[in-house]
């Protein structure tokens, strides 16, 4: 019995120490983790299922993302620049995106759809990076930075709005793509008037 014992002892500590060395994961990927495990494909006893396909339960955990990571760049904008153009766009990024973000917890909430509670390593390490900057260098950066993720904003609100399944997040993604237009649009605007 003894022996039996060490052995589940013995066990459990492998799976300790095999556990500890998985990374950990980032809000995104643990949200599409329970996602995932969620599936009514796979798991509806046990979970309640989601409401929606895979995609599109990626698709707004993604959207979240970058929502999240638009509204922290944002503030952070507000603190390192003195730049009023950069300061108006920060605005308009904590008022819109904030605004996005509540409608689509709103919309996850009734598909039952889990959503990231701060954006993922990769935003979080580009927020360490800006706020470290000199003001100057921070403009550069957080405008291309803007650019960037707007772009592939652009590209996931379509790609929903078009090839969707679930009703109401290809809605949101319909009426959230002229939205994000209008910010690349302001912050190339920005970017050639620092040329």
């Amino acid at each position: 019995m003894k022996k039996l014992s060490y052995l589940f002892m013995i066990a459990a500590a492998a799976l300790a120490f095999q556990s500890c060395n998985h990374a950990a994961k980032d809000a995104k990927d643990s949200a599409d983790s329970l996602n995932k495990t969620k599936d009514t494909t796979t798991n509806v006893a046990a979970t309640g299922g989601i409401a929606v396909s895979s995609d599109d339960a990626k698709f707004a955990t993604a959207a979240a993302n970058g929502g999240l990571a638009e509204v922290a760049l944002g503030k952070l904008a507000l603190t390192k620049t003195t730049n009023q153009a950069i300061k108006d766009f920060a605005n308009m990024m904590v008022t819109d995106h904030g605004k996005a973000n509540a409608a689509l917890a709103a919309i996850a909430q009734t598909k039952n759809i889990t959503l990231p509670a701060e954006p993922d390593s990769a935003h979080l390490k580009k927020a360490d990076g800006l706020s470290k900057l000199s003001e100057a260098d921070f403009d550069k950066q957080y405008v291309s930075a803007m650019i960037d993720g707007h772009k592939k904003t652009l590209d996931l609100m379509n790609n929903e709005a078009k090839n969707g399944k679930d009703s109401t997040l290809k809605a949101f993604a319909a009426q959230t793509a002229p939205v994000v237009q209008m910010h690349l649009d302001a912050i190339n605007k920005i970017k050639d008037n620092m040329k």
